[in-house]
Protein backbone atom coordinates (compact mmCIF):
# COMPACT_ATOMS: atom_id res chain seq x y z
CA UNK A 1 0.00 0.00 0.00
CA UNK A 2 1.50 3.45 -0.55
CA UNK A 3 2.12 6.08 1.69
CA UNK A 4 -0.72 8.45 0.78
CA UNK A 5 -3.44 5.82 0.78
CA UNK A 6 -2.33 4.10 4.10
CA UNK A 7 -2.35 8.27 5.48
CA UNK A 8 -6.44 8.36 4.66
CA UNK A 9 -6.76 4.34 5.87
CA UNK A 10 -8.76 3.88 8.21
CA UNK A 11 -6.51 2.23 10.20
CA UNK A 12 -4.24 5.23 10.68
CA UNK A 13 -7.48 7.16 11.52
CA UNK A 14 -8.15 4.66 14.24
CA UNK A 15 -4.59 4.64 15.71
CA UNK A 16 -4.64 9.04 15.43
CA UNK A 17 -7.65 9.02 16.91
CA UNK A 18 -6.72 6.59 19.68
CA UNK A 19 -3.35 8.99 20.48
CA UNK A 20 -5.20 11.86 20.64
CA UNK A 21 -7.42 10.27 22.90
CA UNK A 22 -5.14 8.66 25.38
CA UNK A 23 -3.31 12.45 25.47
CA UNK A 24 -6.71 13.95 26.99
CA UNK A 25 -7.35 11.09 29.17
CA UNK A 26 -3.24 11.86 30.41
CA UNK A 27 -3.82 15.95 30.37
CA UNK A 28 -7.27 15.54 32.41
CA UNK A 29 -5.64 13.22 35.01
CA UNK A 30 -3.18 15.51 35.78
CA UNK A 31 -4.95 18.47 35.78
CA UNK A 32 -7.22 16.93 38.20
CA UNK A 33 -4.39 15.55 40.30
CA UNK A 34 -2.78 18.85 40.36
CA UNK A 35 -6.09 20.27 41.41
CA UNK A 36 -6.40 17.69 44.51
CA UNK A 37 -2.91 18.22 45.53
CA UNK A 38 -3.09 22.06 45.51
CA UNK A 39 -6.67 21.93 46.94
CA UNK A 40 -7.87 24.17 44.55
CA UNK A 41 -10.42 26.76 45.74
CA UNK A 42 -9.62 25.57 48.90
CA UNK A 43 -8.24 28.91 51.23
CA UNK A 44 -9.70 29.98 54.49
CA UNK A 45 -9.08 33.74 56.05
CA UNK A 46 -5.35 34.74 58.08
CA UNK A 47 -5.30 34.70 61.25
CA UNK A 48 -4.70 37.79 63.39
CA UNK A 49 -1.33 36.74 65.21
CA UNK A 50 -0.79 40.89 66.40
CA UNK A 51 0.07 40.78 69.78
CA UNK A 52 1.10 37.10 70.32
CA UNK A 53 4.61 36.53 70.83
CA UNK A 54 6.56 33.20 68.58
CA UNK A 55 5.48 30.87 71.76
CA UNK A 56 2.18 32.09 71.51
CA UNK A 57 1.35 31.98 67.99
CA UNK A 58 3.33 29.06 66.77
CA UNK A 59 0.62 26.38 68.19
CA UNK A 60 -2.17 28.41 65.73
CA UNK A 61 0.35 28.30 62.63
CA UNK A 62 0.55 25.02 63.01
CA UNK A 63 -2.97 24.34 63.68
CA UNK A 64 -3.34 25.93 60.27
CA UNK A 65 -1.16 24.26 58.38
CA UNK A 66 1.03 27.40 57.78
CA UNK A 67 4.87 27.55 58.15
CA UNK A 68 5.72 31.82 59.53
CA UNK A 69 8.93 33.55 59.02
CA UNK A 70 10.31 36.41 61.36
CA UNK A 71 12.01 39.00 59.10
CA UNK A 72 12.08 42.23 61.12
CA UNK A 73 11.75 44.12 64.04
CA UNK A 74 11.18 47.30 65.35
CA UNK A 75 11.06 48.84 68.76
CA UNK A 76 7.87 50.36 70.16
CA UNK A 77 8.21 51.18 73.79
CA UNK A 78 4.77 51.27 74.93
CA UNK A 79 4.19 47.14 73.81
CA UNK A 80 5.03 44.05 75.09
CA UNK A 81 8.91 43.11 73.79
CA UNK A 82 8.59 39.89 71.41
CA UNK A 83 4.94 40.04 70.17
CA UNK A 84 3.94 40.59 66.35
CA UNK A 85 3.94 43.92 65.33
CA UNK A 86 2.82 43.24 61.69
CA UNK A 87 2.24 40.02 59.60
CA UNK A 88 1.90 39.50 55.85
CA UNK A 89 -0.62 38.51 54.78
CA UNK A 90 -2.61 40.84 56.29
CA UNK A 91 -5.61 39.17 58.74
CA UNK A 92 -8.45 38.14 56.53
CA UNK A 93 -6.43 37.39 53.74
CA UNK A 94 -7.48 34.17 52.05
CA UNK A 95 -4.39 31.51 51.74
CA UNK A 96 -3.84 28.02 51.06
CA UNK A 97 -2.21 25.58 53.26
CA UNK A 98 1.97 25.84 53.91
CA UNK A 99 1.48 29.08 53.00
CA UNK A 100 4.27 31.22 54.62
CA UNK A 101 3.05 34.07 57.33
CA UNK A 102 6.24 36.94 57.46
CA UNK A 103 5.94 38.48 61.03
CA UNK A 104 7.74 41.70 61.98
CA UNK A 105 8.24 41.17 65.99
CA UNK A 106 8.59 44.02 68.68
CA UNK A 107 12.36 43.90 69.45
CA UNK A 108 13.34 42.96 73.50
CA UNK A 109 15.58 45.87 73.25
CA UNK A 110 15.86 49.48 71.47
CA UNK A 111 18.72 49.78 68.56
CA UNK A 112 21.85 51.66 69.58
CA UNK A 113 22.91 54.90 67.87
CA UNK A 114 25.83 56.78 68.51
CA UNK A 115 25.07 60.31 69.34
CA UNK A 116 26.57 62.51 66.80
CA UNK A 117 28.95 65.77 66.97
CA UNK A 118 26.37 68.48 66.87
CA UNK A 119 28.77 71.37 68.30
CA UNK A 120 29.18 74.34 65.92
CA UNK A 121 26.58 73.12 63.73
CA UNK A 122 23.46 75.31 62.99
CA UNK A 123 20.60 74.59 64.99
CA UNK A 124 18.65 73.19 61.61
CA UNK A 125 21.32 71.02 61.09
CA UNK A 126 21.73 69.74 64.10
CA UNK A 127 17.82 68.84 64.13
CA UNK A 128 18.34 67.43 60.64
CA UNK A 129 21.11 65.46 61.82
CA UNK A 130 19.18 63.83 65.22
CA UNK A 131 16.39 63.36 62.95
CA UNK A 132 18.32 61.08 60.90
CA UNK A 133 19.87 58.92 63.63
CA UNK A 134 15.99 58.62 65.34
CA UNK A 135 17.52 60.50 68.08
CA UNK A 136 15.08 63.29 69.56
CA UNK A 137 15.20 67.16 70.97
CA UNK A 138 13.79 67.55 74.59
CA UNK A 139 14.94 70.80 75.10
CA UNK A 140 16.06 73.65 73.63
CA UNK A 141 18.20 75.37 76.11
CA UNK A 142 19.28 78.76 74.28
CA UNK A 143 22.02 80.77 76.39
CA UNK A 144 23.86 84.17 75.29
CA UNK A 145 26.14 83.93 72.18
CA UNK A 146 27.41 85.90 69.65
CA UNK A 147 26.80 83.20 67.58
CA UNK A 148 22.67 83.32 67.27
CA UNK A 149 21.12 80.39 66.67
CA UNK A 150 24.19 77.83 66.94
CA UNK A 151 24.69 74.80 68.94
CA UNK A 152 27.10 75.03 72.02
CA UNK A 153 26.31 72.08 73.91
CA UNK A 154 24.77 69.16 73.55
CA UNK A 155 23.36 66.89 76.87
CA UNK A 156 21.54 63.75 77.95
CA UNK A 157 19.66 63.34 81.25
CA UNK A 158 21.08 66.97 82.64
CA UNK A 159 24.56 66.36 81.59
CA UNK A 160 26.92 67.03 78.48
CA UNK A 161 26.61 63.74 76.40
CA UNK A 162 30.25 62.86 74.74
CA UNK A 163 29.67 62.07 69.97
CA UNK A 164 30.33 58.28 70.05
CA UNK A 165 28.56 57.88 73.06
CA UNK A 166 25.75 54.65 72.37
CA UNK A 167 22.18 55.73 73.10
CA UNK A 168 18.73 53.85 72.56
CA UNK A 169 16.78 55.08 69.11
CA UNK A 170 14.28 57.49 69.70
CA UNK A 171 15.97 58.70 73.40
CA UNK A 172 15.63 62.56 74.05
CA UNK A 173 18.53 65.39 74.13
CA UNK A 174 18.95 68.98 75.10
CA UNK A 175 20.73 71.53 72.90
CA UNK A 176 22.45 74.02 74.24
CA UNK A 177 21.78 77.05 71.67
CA UNK A 178 23.45 80.77 70.89
CA UNK A 179 20.97 83.79 71.49
CA UNK A 180 22.68 86.54 70.87
CA UNK A 181 24.79 88.40 72.98
CA UNK A 182 23.34 89.80 76.37
CA UNK A 183 24.28 93.48 77.79
CA UNK A 184 25.17 91.82 80.91
CA UNK A 185 28.42 90.79 81.85
CA UNK A 186 30.45 88.40 83.88
CA UNK A 187 33.49 87.37 85.52
CA UNK A 188 35.99 85.72 83.85
CA UNK A 189 36.68 82.15 85.31
CA UNK A 190 39.93 80.14 85.81
CA UNK A 191 39.76 77.00 83.78
CA UNK A 192 43.77 76.77 83.94
CA UNK A 193 44.44 72.78 84.77
CA UNK A 194 40.78 71.32 83.71
CA UNK A 195 40.19 69.17 81.23
CA UNK A 196 38.53 70.43 78.04
CA UNK A 197 35.35 68.97 79.10
CA UNK A 198 35.29 70.58 82.78
CA UNK A 199 36.54 73.91 81.47
CA UNK A 200 33.20 73.87 79.23
CA UNK A 201 31.18 72.90 81.66
CA UNK A 202 32.70 76.05 83.90
CA UNK A 203 32.33 78.67 80.71
CA UNK A 204 28.95 77.67 80.39
CA UNK A 205 27.89 77.85 84.15
CA UNK A 206 28.91 81.45 83.38
CA UNK A 207 27.04 82.00 80.39
CA UNK A 208 30.10 82.14 78.55
CA UNK A 209 31.42 80.14 75.52
CA UNK A 210 34.65 78.14 74.43
CA UNK A 211 35.69 79.10 70.94
CA UNK A 212 39.02 78.35 69.83
CA UNK A 213 40.85 75.69 71.26
CA UNK A 214 44.76 74.64 70.58
CA UNK A 215 46.20 71.22 71.38
CA UNK A 216 50.14 72.27 71.56
CA UNK A 217 52.92 69.26 70.51
CA UNK A 218 52.88 66.97 73.86
CA UNK A 219 50.21 65.13 72.66
CA UNK A 220 51.15 62.55 70.54
CA UNK A 221 48.01 61.26 69.69
CA UNK A 222 43.68 61.99 69.37
CA UNK A 223 43.60 59.87 72.34
CA UNK A 224 46.13 61.70 74.46
CA UNK A 225 43.63 64.70 74.04
CA UNK A 226 41.33 63.25 76.85
CA UNK A 227 43.60 63.91 79.65
CA UNK A 228 44.79 67.28 77.87
CA UNK A 229 44.05 70.12 80.62
CA UNK A 230 44.08 73.98 80.24
CA UNK A 231 47.62 75.93 80.49
CA UNK A 232 46.50 79.10 79.11
CA UNK A 233 43.41 80.97 78.89
CA UNK A 234 42.36 84.46 76.79
CA UNK A 235 41.19 86.62 78.08
CA UNK A 236 43.07 85.77 81.34
CA UNK A 237 40.82 85.05 84.91
CA UNK A 238 40.91 88.33 86.68
CA UNK A 239 38.98 89.85 89.35
CA UNK A 240 38.30 92.78 87.07
CA UNK A 241 38.18 91.44 83.92
CA UNK A 242 34.35 91.05 82.98
CA UNK A 243 32.84 90.02 79.34
CA UNK A 244 29.28 90.17 78.12
CA UNK A 245 27.15 86.99 78.56
CA UNK A 246 27.37 84.58 75.25
CA UNK A 247 31.23 85.98 74.67
CA UNK A 248 34.15 83.71 74.30
CA UNK A 249 37.35 82.52 75.57
CA UNK A 250 40.24 80.80 73.83
CA UNK A 251 41.88 78.03 75.44
CA UNK A 252 45.26 76.38 75.17
CA UNK A 253 45.29 72.54 76.13
CA UNK A 254 48.11 70.20 76.77
CA UNK A 255 49.61 66.84 78.67
CA UNK A 256 53.06 68.99 79.75
CA UNK A 257 52.77 69.80 83.65
CA UNK A 258 55.57 71.83 83.49
CA UNK A 259 53.68 74.78 81.56
CA UNK A 260 51.37 74.65 83.90
CA UNK A 261 53.77 75.71 86.59
CA UNK A 262 55.78 77.98 84.45
CA UNK A 263 52.53 79.97 83.91
CA UNK A 264 51.60 80.05 87.47
CA UNK A 265 55.47 81.12 88.13
CA UNK A 266 54.89 84.08 85.47
CA UNK A 267 51.86 85.02 86.94
CA UNK A 268 53.35 84.94 90.38
CA UNK A 269 56.29 87.63 88.87
CA UNK A 270 54.10 89.60 86.85
CA UNK A 271 52.05 90.29 90.47
CA UNK A 272 55.61 90.90 92.33
CA UNK A 273 56.56 93.05 89.80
Amino acid sequence: MSLPKFLISKRFLLHIAAAIGLVAVVLIITFISLNVYTHHGESYATPDFSGLTETQFIDLVQQKDLRYKIIDSVHISDMTPGVVVEQTPKPGDNVKENRTIFFTINAYSAEQVPMPHLVDFSLRNAQVTLESYGIKVRNLIYIPSEYAQLVLGQHYQGKPIKPGTMLAKGSYVDLLVGQGLSDEKTQVPNLLGMTLEEARALVQSHLLNIDAIIYDDSIPSQSDTLRAFVWRQLPEADMDNKLRLGSSLDVWLTIDEGKLVQDSENEENEILE
